[in-house]
């Protein structure tokens, strides 16, 4: 007996549904790229379409959105075009065996579902009940264009206490500081306030909680904003207004002194790896350290240098972006004559249209308002202006800011402040964020649980009670 249409279409629909249904859940493999790295999949089901996320564990990343996640009888697809990358396998006994593509490489991967995928773990991350109040706030700049979303955390006691801005450094961040998984501001608040200082954490311009646009904002810009969060703490009746300070970190240790100096009601500032050399120097300096970091001979790492500083200056002395480009071309072109084969191949720059690409990229720098204002600025004079307290902190296997001649530099301009109370520190052992590090490259940020070093906390902890309660 034939089946009628509809009981027909009907099964069909149904093995649609629990060939998709199979597929919902968390899915987590092992892939081998010189060195074991963890992928979990979390597949969800909306309205009938599919949708999914990747984590990456051993990156320190979490919630990569895939562009489109199918399931057509045991085949499945994760797309993620967003990030050039593709995994596609044969679904069987709750098992997907089949091939991740990215770029030019292909490797075999295999995904089993689990109902307890690892979780990235970051022990120091604060967790109600803290012993200590922690308000949401939100303020406004003096002309309210701006409104600021933030924490505030205040000792338990009811008495006055001494204040600490943080200010998180480069790129759009939270109040947190968040970055893989990572909340260092959270950590410091929560050691800070612990310790008898109120602490005030603010999302940044454009993030969150916080209106403005940053597109065209500068560190400039940001400074107004530490201004503005200044200006709100002085109307907490829990703060001793006599002892305001900030504590800036990478781009903050910069953005710090620019506040301090225009002020007279700043007692201290703590700078975590903040710029002491002029920031093209500290950039060359940097690309050149995580090139050798990632293996790269150091010959060839010189023969970039060369290059890079080239660069730098076309787009610091040019006057428009026409005179960035030509100059930028010109550097090149001379560059790649008597580059060796091998820094060139690293470049990527062998031929006409990869040269021009090249030079495109770093026209993006010159047209991006921050980019182009960090990249000539100079922190020393402002040190200089600085009279408040200051301590000056950098890890000694940071890749970003070298803490030999940022320390230094710091320190000179210091001697030529009118401040009198200032303690510059090598911590050893820490990276950029802070971390007690084993490889101690960028790549390991995420994979590390520690999110600050006991002892960055304890050497912060131990200078404010000394200079500033």
């Amino acid at each position: 007996m034939k089946k009628s249409l509809a009981l027909l279409l009907l099964q069909l629909i149904t093995y649609s549904a629990f060939a998709q249904n199979t597929l919902i859940g968390s899915w987590e493999g092992e892939m081998n790229v010189g060195q074991k790295v963890r992928l979990v999949f979390r597949v969800k089901q909306a309205d009938g379409k599919l949708s999914a996320t990747m984590d990456s564990p051993d990156q320190g990343v979490t919630g990569i959105p895939v562009a489109n996640t199918s399931m057509s009888g045991d085949s499945v697809l994760f797309d993620l075009s967003n990030a050039g990358i593709q995994y596609a396998g044969l679904l069987k006994d709750n098992e997907i065996k089949g091939v991740w593509k990215q770029g030019g490489m292909k490797l075999p991967l295999v995904m089993k579902r689990t109902a307890k995928p690892t979780e990235l773990s970051r022990p120091q991350t604060p967790k109600p009940p803290y012993g200590y109040l922690s308000e949401d706030v939100t303020f406004k700049n003096a002309d309210g264009s701006i409104s600021y979303g933030a924490t505030i955390t205040i000792p338990a006691g009811g008495k006055t206490y001494p204040a600490v801005l943080l200010i998180s450094g480069s790129g759009p961040q939270n109040r947190d500081e968040e970055l893989m998984g990572h909340k260092p501001f959270a950590v410091i608040a929560d050691y800070l306030t612990k310790k008898g200082y109120v602490v005030l954490r603010v999302d940044d311009r454009g993030v969150a909680q916080t209106t403005g646009d940053r597109k065209k904002a500068t560190s400039a810009d940001f400074a107004k904003d530490a201004h503005a969060a200044i200006d709100y703490l002085k109307t907490r009746k829990e703060v001793n207004t006599k002892k305001i300070g900030m504590m800036g970190h990478s781009e903050g240790g910069m953005i710090a002194p620019m506040v301090a100096a225009e002020r007279k009601d700043i007692d201290f500032i703590v700078l975590m790896a903040g710029p002491g050399v002029k920031i093209y120097e500290l950039m060359e300096d940097q690309s050149a350290a995580v090139m050798q970091a990632g293996g790269v001979g150091e010959n060839v790492v010189a023969e970039y240098r060369k290059l890079y500083r080239g660069i730098e200056q076309s787009i610091i002395s040019a006057s428009t972006g026409e005179e960035a480009q030509n100059k930028m071309i010109q550097v090149t072109t001379a560059w790649k004559s008597t580059a060796s084969k091998e820094a060139i191949a690293l470049v990527d720059i062998a031929d006409f249209e990869s040269e021009k690409k090249f030079v495109n990229e770093f026209m993006k720098i010159y047209h991006d308002a921050w980019f182009n204002y960090f990249l000539k600025y100079d922190p020393q004079p402002t040190l200089q202006k600085l009279s408040c307290k200051v301590l000056a902190l950098n890890g000694e296997k940071d890749l970003q800011v070298l803490p030999k001649s940022n320390l230094e530099g710091i320190k000179q301009s210091l001697a030529k402040s009118k401040t009198k109370q200032y303690d510059v520190k090598e911590l050893p052992g820490l990276n950029h964020l802070f971390q007690t590090c084993n490889k101690c490259t960028v790549q390991e940020y995420g994979t590390l649980e520690e999110t600050i070093s006991p002892l960055a906390l304890q050497t912060v902890s131990d200078w404010l009670d000394k200079r500033v309660k």
